[in-house]
């Protein structure tokens, strides 16, 4: 098996910095870590928050510490810094290699899809962002690592496309769609899913969006670790 993941992300219209924050940090017993966080608002104020927490979860999980306890840990330092007065949301996807398992865990309202095979599933329910007060505690979802699973999470810019334009996203209908089509790789359906939401916003998105895909591929692995990043340069530094 193989282990793929990809990211697609967009600033607001008009809008030069991105409030979402994602990072990606080895595990020290194998495996990998995502972390994605949506600050409150947009803008700098945005990404300032959004990079404080990022910086702390990775940090923690870079030293072993579990999921549970970096996303609480970066809540009360968040809390603390902001005197409770901003809040973010935090989504943590690992691939833990030592127990076997792909671990979510999630401070976010907003829904995520589980696929297994083109059968999609909502994982939505109380989840509380950070920030706010203390001994805030995520959502946990945990469940065997094995061929065909298909994880996409997501910042709530991409789950309100097209409110604006009294249009919803159906993102379930969307994901069957793809994954009935030839094995679409983690990239494809994360561009797949962001065009459509800058679409239903016509082409302005109203927020911040960021996508995140993870795969379990049965390809035959060469043991290589890769990592693929495209960065849009700004005109001025043209």
């Amino acid at each position: 098996m193989e282990i793929t993941l990809a990211a697609s992300k967009i600033n607001k219209y008009a809008v030069s910095e991105s409030g979402d924050t994602l990072e990606t940090v080895e595990r020290p017993n194998g495996g990998v870590s995502v972390v994605l966080v949506d600050g409150q608002t947009s803008g700098k104020g945005a990404k300032s928050v959004s990079t404080l927490v990022v910086r702390k979860v990775i940090g923690l999980l870079a030293e072993g510490v579990r999921d549970g306890a970096a996303a609480r840990a970066a809540s009360d330092a968040l809390f603390t810094e902001r005197s409770g007065k901003v809040s973010a949301c935090l989504d943590i996807l690992s691939v833990d290699l030592q127990t076997g398992t792909i671990v979510i865990s999630r401070n976010n309202p907003t829904p995520i899809f589980i696929a297994r095979e083109d059968n999609v599933e909502c994982i939505a329910g109380d989840s509380q962002s950070i920030g706010t007060s203390r001994n805030i505690r995520p959502v946990i979802t945990e469940f065997p690592l094995e061929k065909g699973i298909t994880v996409v999470i997501f910042t709530d810019g991409i789950y309100h496309a097209g409110d604006r334009y009294g249009e919803s996203f159906d993102i379930c209908t969307l994901l069957n769609a793809i994954l009935e089509e030839e094995d679409p790789t983690s990239q494809e359906i994360a561009d797949t899913v962001l065009n459509q939401a800058i679409r239903l916003d016509q082409n302005r998105p109203n927020d911040d969006m960021s996508v995140l895909v993870m795969r379990v591929v049965p390809d035959e692995s060469d043991q290589i670790r890769r990592m693929t990043v495209r960065l849009p340069v700004p005109p001025v530094y043209l």
